[in-house]
């Protein structure tokens, strides 16, 4: 199996730093001569002595310390992957019961925004199934569900556009400004960011083993992608939350997955990575244990023998085929693991399965 991170990544920057600029600054003026002046003798600053806790310390005063060290240690180790993504886009698709707890959302807008602080672009990409849903039942709408998929008739794709354009999107937002970040919210259908199509769903029929189509109404799939309007929004210094609602060349408003909306946009941007925020730790293996680094052909591998199998299959392919049109690398990661884009993004460790490209 691949190891977590590629040899080729780009690494630390090798560029030396600048010198540091002589001071100018304005001397302190004396009333003595200068021949009548003493010489002074440079006495040596002194500094703390090394941070040993004191007897008169009690345990809460050591734990703290203990604290503060920890936290400076993991920030030191976490330079080479900062400087790894540096200026670098990356797409996250927010989701699953990270969405759902009010505890893993504020840390999620907390670590979205530290992101953008350390110098990466974050693009986020949200879902709301579950959001919907009890919209849709609260104004006694029925949903119906083929395939795995809902139908998306025209009195359920006005709730869809207003759940996730609004509340979701908004909410979102918010949490994320309300950390010090500065986000802004569209859905697709702004500067014609994702144009769509109908989805095509065929599926065979088991009378006559023929494959048949679904009609799932207004659900789209992209079809292709408009990156400017994200282009002038980074460029702002703004980062972009996004609802995954595409417009077609008609001007139909269409609900697409968010999992394939994220890794369209991802390959249309090249982005460094995607992150597929889900409810699971990632592909886990017949043993039970999670398999953290999974080339192309090795994840198919594991499909035909059944070790990658059920729901995980289309996330799996989605995956690929992200990392086959371009992006360096797909995540799918446990959101429900508290800081884990950031135990993604910016340890050795991870937090979940990576995709990468045959060598």
């Amino acid at each position: 199996m691949l190891s977590r991170y590629r040899s080729d990544e780009a690494g630390p920057s090798d560029t030396p730093a600048e010198p540091n600029e002589p001071t100018d600054g304005p001397h302190e003026p004396t009333d003595r001569p200068a021949e009548q002046q003493e010489p002074q003798e440079m006495s040596k600053p002194t500094s703390p002595a090394p941070s040993e806790p004191s007897a008169s310390e009690g345990p809460e005063a050591t734990e703290e310390r203990a604290s503060a060290h920890t936290q400076a240690r993991i920030l030191s180790e976490a330079l080479p992957n900062m400087q790894r993504y540096d200026r670098q886009t990356v797409v996250i698709k927010y989701g699953g019961h990270a969405m759902g707890d009010p505890a893993l959302a504020r840390g999620f807008a907390r670590d979205i925004t530290l992101l953008k602080q350390a110098g990466v672009n974050p693009i986020v990409v949200h879902g709301g199934g579950p959001q919907i849903g009890a919209m849709l039942e609260r104004l006694e709408i029925k949903s119906e569900f083929r395939e795995g998929l809902r139908v998306t008739d025209a009195a359920t794709i006005n709730v869809v556009e207003m759940v996730l354009s609004g509340s979701i999107n908004k909410g979102i937002v918010a949490a994320i400004n309300a950390e010090g970040g500065r986000a802004c919210g569209i859905s697709g259908k702004d500067a014609g960011l994702m144009v769509a199509k109908k989805l095509d769903k065929r599926v065979k029929d088991p009378d006559s083993n023929l494959l048949k189509a679904i009609d799932l109404g207004f659900v789209g799939e992209p079809e292709r992608v408009n990156p400017h309007i994200i282009e002038v929004i980074i460029a702002g210094d703004l980062i972009p939350v996004i609802a995954p609602i595409g417009v077609s060349e008609k001007g139909e408003t269409l609900n697409i997955n968010a999992d394939t909306f994220a890794g369209a946009l991802a390959a249309a941007l090249r982005a460094k990575r995607l992150l597929l925020l889900t409810d699971v730790e990632g592909v886990i293996d017949k043993s039970g244990k999670l398999i953290e680094a999974l080339t192309v052909a090795e994840a198919r591998a594991l499909i035909a023998d059944g070790t990658i199998s059920g729901g995980m299959i289309p996330k799996v392919e989605s995956a690929l085929g992200v990392v086959e049109a371009g992006v360096e690398a797909v995540v799918i990661i446990n959101g429900r693991v508290p800081h884990a884009v950031l135990l993604e993004l910016f340890t050795d460790h991870g937090a979940g399965t990576l995709f990468t490209a045959d060598r």
